[in-house]
């Protein structure tokens, strides 16, 4: 429903319906997204009219019905389409909850029998369904108007073929469009990032025509926003000052990086094509090519286009499309584009563009940073880097933007070292930084107040909270020691030849236990894993070093001690305080949500041996 919901809001934005061809890349080959995508054609017809006649915002059907009445909608045809809209989510959840699709469905629809021949999802031919064709004439609303093409693709998959993750799916639907509809422009939105604004392409398309510097776009990037986080965004989410600050600022060295989502492309531009002084005269000469070929020949053309074999002996991957072998190829393409000589735009509307969902587990959130900073870590260490293919190619304000994001991964080395080090000497009584009394005390205490002051003027100017802040500082912390840690071992083993990049897929669907206790605000830990281990242990490790230092210092009585040791406890003190929800999660909840007990067990074991260790 999440993926349908998608599907309808983008195919109900203010744009000629003739001029609108909307691709779902289903990787998983279900008959189950199938069958879902052939009810949202059908419910389409009502919805997109609707839609278009009062004006609705957001047309996510969705997110529509969960918001207050619109006194601008009759209520008579709001709850005729809202009936409409449940006796689909009806039959769609019902065919998911049995797994099969209804029989009377299956023989009325020849797409159906493409599945008598699936293997697996991972061995399959291609699949490809053009479930609307706005050149038949039947294809139109209840009023008469044409809809939307839409079009429903599984590329083929074979055990011994590469697929290239979300890379290969991206260019699969860039080959086949180009078949079918070869529009100029394309839209990439993931299946959980519905439409907000159903202005969006004309905004889009305002900075492509510009007749100044329009010819320069190669792309217009919206903020990947999310419309689940709560008041306080315990995880932080929200990426604020990423939103609000650093991408606007990038704006001015030559656009933004390209995030994945909600982002509008030049056809030509991912195609591989170079920036030209030209271009300008060109883009009006872009047209529709495709040949008027009946439905099933359209079909046997296209298919070929999606199977394993097309891109064998050309530069797709390469030059072409999205990079393949890189966790991010959505970053480490727009930066190629960008040193091919194009610029990108970060607009952020006051509408929203588009609103997804965004991990509400700890877990969730971990394992989606550790491929974030993977693959941007992955990408300063190869010849597309900033540091490599960028030097003249974009300027240094960019390069340093991407560096910003690309040296994530290293940055758990010191965080690692302030988070283990202090601490344990603390507890040994080994001072690491100046006496309070001494002048070298001064710039620390420069640094360290200099830097909490200005996050917080910055996140607050951002729009955050004080709290919101807060969780931020304590997901920092959590990611640098966990998430971008594995990311940095994992490269390391990468590049010694000891194991290949995975790309880890980011769940976005929880049990109503999950999202009550994420609603509150209160930390999801429940499963086990080596994430957690690492992050109990520190906490641990930290807790029982400030308690074991202050009673040192407190027994000693000696002042000179406390001045010596004031950082170190500072620092300390500082972590055990982040630290307060792992903490109660460790000790004192009695939900699912807390830390499983093998984690609990094992993390004190190994702090209290370090303990050990330092002290004897």
């Amino acid at each position: 429903m999440m993926a349908i919901n998608t599907v309808l809001s983008v195919m109900a934005y203010n744009y000629p319906t003739e001029k609108l061809s909307v691709y779902v890349s289903d990787d998983g080959g279900s008959d189950l997204t199938f069958y879902a995508l052939l009810e949202a054609s059908q419910f389409g017809k009502h919805w997109i009219p609707f839609s278009k006649k009062f004006n609705i915002e957001p047309r996510s059907p969705s997110a529509y019905f969960s918001t207050k009445s619109d006194p601008l909608v009759d209520n008579k045809v709001l709850s005729s389409i809202k009936k409409l809209y449940e006796e689909m989510e009806h039959r769609i959840e019902t065919a998911s909850k049995l797994g099969r699709i209804p029989e009377d469905i299956r023989i009325k629809y020849k797409g159906f029998s493409e599945w008598d021949s699936v293997s697996s999802p991972r061995d399959h031919q291609t699949i490809l369904q053009v479930l609307i064709d706005r050149r038949n004439p039947s294809a139109v609303d209840i009023d008469g108007v044409p809809l939307p093409t839409l079009v429903y693709l599984a590329r083929e998959k074979r055990p011994s073929h590469p697929h290239n993750f979300k890379a290969g799916a991206m260019n699969a639907l860039i080959r086949v469009s180009s078949k079918i509809s070869n529009g100029t422009i394309i839209l990439n939105v993931d299946c959980d990032m519905s439409s907000n604004n159903s202005e969006s392409v004309r905004d889009a398309l305002c900075f492509f025509m510009d007749e100044k510097q329009g010819h320069e776009i190669a792309f217009v990037q919206y903020p990947q926003c999310f419309n689940n986080l709560t008041q306080n965004d315990i995880y932080g989410g929200a990426l604020t000052v990423i939103q609000e600050m650093e991408f606007p600022g990038l704006d001015g060295f030559g656009g933004p990086l390209y995030i994945g989502t909600g982002c509008f492309h030049r056809r030509e531009t991912l195609c591989g094509r170079k920036y030209s002084e030209e271009y300008k005269f060109e883009f009006v000469k872009s047209i529709d090519n495709r040949v008027q070929e009946s439905i099933t020949e359209l079909d046997v053309q296209t298919k070929i286009l999606a199977d394993c074999t097309s891109e064998k002996g050309t530069e797709w991957g390469k030059e072409m499309g999205l990079k393949y072998g890189c966790p991010v190829e959505d970053v480490i393409t727009g930066l190629a584009i960008q040193c091919r000589g194009w610029k990108s735009v970060y607009f952020n509307p006051t509408r929203t563009g588009f609103f997804g969902i965004a991990p509400i587990t700890l877990a969730q959130t971990l394992v989606q940073h550790k491929r974030w900073s993977e693959g941007d870590f992955q990408i300063i260490l190869s010849k597309y880097g900033p540091l490599s293919q960028g030097v003249g190619r974009i300027k240094l304000g960019l390069q340093m933007g991407y560096c910003s994001y690309c040296l994530w991964a290293p940055n758990c080395l010191a965080t690692l070292y302030y988070s283990v080090i202090p601490p344990l000497f603390l507890l040994k009584g080994v001072s690491l930084f100046p006496r309070i009394s001494s002048p070298w005390f001064l710039p620390f205490a420069y640094v360290v107040i200099t830097e909490i002051t200005y996050s917080l003027i910055e996140f607050l100017l951002s729009g955050g909270t004080f709290q919101s802040w807060w969780n931020e500082q304590r997901m920092w912390m959590y990611k640098r020691t966990t998430s971008y840690f594995f990311a940095f071992t994992d490269t390391c083993f990468k590049l010694l030849g000891y194991s290949d990049s995975a790309f880890e897929i980011t769940a976005k669907v929880a049990d109503q236990d999950v999202s009550q206790r994420y609603e509150k605000d209160i930390f999801e830990f429940g499963n086990s894993s080596p994430m957690f281990t690492i992050l109990a242990t520190l906490a641990l490790l930290n807790l029982f070093s400030l308690v074991g230092g202050l009673n040192r210092i407190i027994k000693s009585r000696d002042i000179n001690d406390l001045q010596s040791m004031f950082l170190q406890i500072l620092l300390t003190g500082i972590v055990v305080i982040l630290n307060l929800p792992l903490y109660w999660g460790l000790f004192f909840r009695k939900d699912n949500g807390r830390m499983p007990t093998s984690v609990t067990v094992k993390s004190s074991v190994l702090s209290l041996t370090a303990c050990f260790l330092i002290l004897y």
